[in-house]
């Protein structure tokens, strides 16, 4: 038999091996996707780190209500309004109040940011064999493996005490622009022929201004509201309660009691699934498809046409689906997306490109309309925009390559990953997560080899 032949075989068998009767599901009530019946999360485990809330009790009825992202108890509308009021960013006070449960006064606060600065560098010899001479064509690959190199500088690193993983945790959110900007220059220099650019960071700017420079080269390379918006994106991103599938993904491994690279490794696999990350980059390029085919971008019919083409599968990716809009929790509105895109309609006059997210806006405003009409009348599914409907443009106006979006979640992301990692390890009733599989393959006799005639 040749390889071709064998393989074709063996995919077979494998596929049919894989094959499981739907109604088993119901039979025995599983919760596909540790989802319950109606899509809200199965509850699994008590946190005192985030809380996301697109739903109350209302009596014996579950209503949606406008969505909600609290930080330590803290809504994080009112922690936006608190650094933005001040005219300071925000991205290392939400670091702060993450992993101490504490917002921190003006000495604190100004102690914890240098200190972080002083971790962003990576040594000489860590970048030229991570990060250089291992050509990656994914930044998030790429930062992933640097991780797990980071363990090898790292003079203990199995010891979960808390005080050692506060001090690798700091290390990891402290490390991560920096990781992710000099992944992609690499990138950038092996795959797109241009100039490689290694820049040392530079301690007395804030990280998302850090990470502009390690991007651009010049700290007047950008304007003040640029990493404004790049400061937000970073908090907005940076928790979202343990039930995400990344968040998820590094307190099940964390269980295990293993280091922190392999579980924060393991959290970048999850990012980087497509169902995950991603998704500011597919709106981005739907949206580019409705520039290209809508004629006036003001026409709200011609929009909603478009849209329902979309939903058909007739139009941009014909997957049917409009990228950016509904939640797995939220329902009337997700505050993330609200509180971006004020500051986006500002970007978008500075940056010429009004006409541009006023399509968003339109997009936005009409889909619900869309979705009823494509479901029909009946209908009575609740759908918002999520935060990756304008991330994906506040990026491009930012001037920042699709081959970031994702990465720059991760930045924000690590520090509610590492919360969560400390909580789970120093909560006083852990044990290791093992949820249950029921069997229902069936029972096989053993065939001896010689009798084996399929």
């Amino acid at each position: 038999m040749e390889n071709k032949d064998f393989f074709q075989h063996f995919e077979a068998s494998v596929k049919s091996a894989c094959q499981i009767d739907p109604s088993l599901f119901e039979k025995y009530d599983v919760k596909r996707g540790l989802r319950n019946s109606d899509g809200s999360g199965v509850l699994v485990g008590l946190t005192n780190v985030g809380q996301v809330i697109g739903y109350e009790k209302e009596g014996d009825k579950v209503i949606p209500v406008p969505g909600r992202l609290l930080y330590r108890g803290i809504d994080i509308e009112k922690i936006v309004e608190g650094f933005q009021k001040d005219n300071r960013h925000g991205f290392e006070e939400t670091v702060y109040l993450l992993l101490s449960g504490k917002l921190p006064g003006r000495e604190d606060l100004d102690y914890f940011t240098k200190y972080l600065a002083s971790l962003r560098p990576l040594p000489d010899e860590f970048t030229k064999d991570m990060i250089l001479s291992m050509k990656g064509r994914n930044v998030l690959n790429i930062l992933a493996r640097s991780v797990l190199g980071l363990y090898t500088l790292d003079d203990n690193p199995d010891n979960i005490s808390t005080d050692n993983m506060i001090r690798q945790s700091l290390n990891m959110i402290a490390k991560f622009p920096t990781i992710v900007a000099y992944s992609y220059q690499a990138l950038r220099h092996m795959f797109q022929g241009k100039t490689l650019s290694i820049r040392h960071s530079q301690p007395n700017l804030s990280t998302a201004e850090n990470f502009l420079y390690l991007l651009k080269g010049d700290c007047n390379g950008f304007s003040k509201i640029e990493a404004d918006l790049l400061d937000l994106l970073l908090v907005l991103h940076a928790e979202h309660g343990g039930g995400n599938n990344s968040t998820f993904t590094m307190r099940v491994t964390s269980s295990s009691e293993t280091d922190i690279y392999s579980a924060i490794t393991s959290a970048i696999g999850s990012l980087k699934g497509p169902l995950h990350g991603g998704a500011n980059v597919r709106v981005l390029e739907m949206m580019e498809n409705i520039k290209s085919n809508v004629k006036d971008w003001k026409d709200e019919e011609e929009v909603k046409a478009y849209l329902l083409k979309i939903l058909n599968k007739q139009a941009n990716d014909f997957s049917g689906k409009i990228y950016g809009i509904g939640h797995a929790v939220y329902t009337i509105s997700d505050p993330r997306a609200a509180i971006l895109k004020n500051k986006a309609r500002e970007l978008a006059i500075e940056k010429g490109r009004l006409d541009e997210f006023e399509l968003y806006a339109l997009v936005e405003k009409i889909t619900p309309e869309v979705f009823r009409i494509f479901k029909g009348e009946k209908s009575t599914k609740v759908v918002c925009i999520n935060v990756d409907f304008y991330s994906g443009f506040v990026y491009s106006c930012l001037d920042i390559s699709k081959e970031l979006y994702t990465p720059l979640f991760a930045i924000g992301r690590v520090a509610g990953w590492c919360t969560h990692r400390i909580e789970e390890l120093t909560f006083s009733a852990k044990r290791i997560i093992r949820p249950a599989f029921r069997f229902v393959y069936g029972n096989r006799e053993y065939i001896p080899i010689d009798n084996r005639n399929y």
